[in-house]
């Protein structure tokens, strides 16, 4: 099984697919002349502006659910797998994504906002709406539905709750053993699949309403805890600190660290930590209530950089600054990390044996702990993504289902993502995130010469913003954008 999947991820994971990314990052860079940059003020205004309604959730309700999708795994078992096999370098590229990755999640949360539709008292929308609205595709639409409703449904729980349950055996110990379906699992983590799949079922049974009230309250919290342990850690180093950013920024470019690995792993874990052209974010942009599409774009963007820039950034540091780490096939001498190579790099060793270090044992439950809360809710993000899907296959057949069958799959990955092994349970996920990336940027690189609906629409805000707006409109017809029902009404 690992060498079907990990022969499947190689193809999926080619060179090609890290200058697709890359590539669609700078094109949309410098096409909305780097929005990213320009408005940053305005995101963080937006950000917590925006209010709720009965059928939509606020914008800092919607950053706190897709946040809730980005900041999970990759950005503490990730960080450490791009580092362990890529070498420090590999942080200097998910740099690179995160910047050029803002402009294209802002194109693709503009886009789902643009399209999303008012289904059954809730808003949706994604890639799927906005490839059959705006792309007139419906085959390539139901492509991309049931490509997302695998790899959320299905491939990437199992990341999530397998780090949850690899942190707890580590923080906790592994416990006695148990056969459990011909295999030897150690009672905590059974203990933690179990705990992980029953509040979960509580939370999703509620409802979108519920998973949102959740992740804001949740997500800033652990982040803002995180961030402050990493900038204490930071601290107690200082001195060592420029010479660990110049390490990174040297090794990016180092023949000996293994140049195309540090940007294969850098794009790799970047994308898989901040979802910049993945096509899960343009979902619960979609579900929010604001004026204009692009403030919703603007938002997400600003997203990305809390993803990487901040938490990714303070996982890397807390692991280089204390040299808790080794890179996969270089010798000690030449990566210059304290551990060897028994440590599992595809886990969150690295970055609990770092705070360990720092924190004594304290370190490895913390991480333990922030580890479940930003898998948890991670989870939780996936499977609003996955009704969102479902939800427009739906149309075609008007079924009644209440997607039963859904939470069933999601929490039969969950349970058996948490016990089964590291390194299959990653391949999966990759396959996942890649199957998702290439539909997603190639179709909205296709868009771009399509009527270019996102673009039409940041020209549109921040025209009425220079004419000092203080309530935006949308009208899609006046700015030639077809199909954007909603915002006819």
């Amino acid at each position: 099984m690992q060498e079907i999947v990990s022969k499947i991820n190689g193809y999926i994971w080619s060179d090609m697919l890290i200058y697709l990314c890359l590539g669609a990052g700078l094109l949309y860079s410098v096409l909305t002349r780097f929005a990213q940059v320009r408005h940053l003020r305005e995101m963080i205004r937006l950000t917590f502006s925006g209010k709720k309604s009965d059928r939509g959730i606020s914008s800092f309700q919607a950053l706190a659910v897709s946040l809730s999708g980005r900041v999970g795994v990759g950005n503490i078992a990730g960080v450490a797998t791009a580092i362990g096999f890529g070498g420090p370098g590999a942080v200097f590229w998910m740099w690179v994504v995160a910047f050029l990755g803002a402009s294209t999640a802002y194109i693709e949360s503009t886009l789902g906002q643009i399209y999303k539709e008012e289904d059954e008292g809730q808003l949706r929308g994604g890639p799927a709406y906005y490839i059959e609205k705006a792309m007139g595709q419906k085959w390539y639409a139901w492509i991309f539905a049931i490509s997302t409703i695998v790899a959320v449904g299905i491939l990437l729980p199992g990341v999530q709750s397998n780090s949850i349950g690899n942190a707890a055996e580590l923080a906790f110990g592994s416990g006695p053993i148990i056969e459990f379906m011909g295999n030897a699992v150690s009672s905590t983590k059974m203990i933690t699949a179990v705990s992980v799949v029953t509040v979960f079922t509580f939370i999703v049974f509620g409802g979108v309403k519920r998973i949102a009230h959740f992740t804001q309250i949740v997500v800033p919290f652990m982040a803002l805890s995180y961030i402050s342990i990493a900038i204490l850690i930071i601290g107690m180093h200082i001195n060592e600190l420029p010479s660990v950013v110049s390490m990174i920024i040297n090794d990016a470019f180092t023949p000996m660290a293994g140049f195309g690995a540090a940007i294969g792993w850098g794009v790799k874990r970047g994308i898989y930590s901040n979802e910049a052209g993945q096509g899960t974010g343009p979902h619960a942009a979609a579900a929010a209530e604001v004026e204009h599409p692009a403030q919703q774009g603007l938002v997400q963007a600003f997203s990305v950089y809390v993803d990487t820039l901040f938490v990714c950034s303070a996982t890397a540091f807390i692991i280089l600054i204390t040299n808790q780490y080794y890179v996969e096939g270089l010798d000690k001498t030449i990566s210059g990390g304290l551990l060897d190579d028994k440590t599992i790099i595809n886990s969150p060793a690295f970055t609990q044996l770092a705070l360990e270090s720092v924190m004594g044992a304290l370190g490895k439950t913390f991480v333990a702990i922030t580890l479940f809360f930003f898998a948890f809710t991670t989870i939780l993000a996936y499977y609003y993504i996955a009704e969102t899907n479902v939800a427009w296959v739906r149309r075609s057949f008007k079924s009644t289902n209440k997607l039963i069958i859904l939470k069933i799959a999601i929490m039969t990955s969950v349970f058996f993502g948490t016990i089964r092994s590291a390194d299959l349970a990653w391949a999966m996920g990759d396959i996942g995130v890649g199957l998702m990336a290439w539909l997603n940027i190639t179709g909205i690189i296709i868009l771009l010469f399509m009527g270019r609906p996102a673009l039409k629409a940041l020209r549109d805000y921040e025209r009425q913003k220079k004419a000092g707006a203080t309530i935006y409109t949308f009208n899609p017809e006046a700015l030639g954008i077809k199909n954007a029902d909603f915002w006819k009404k």
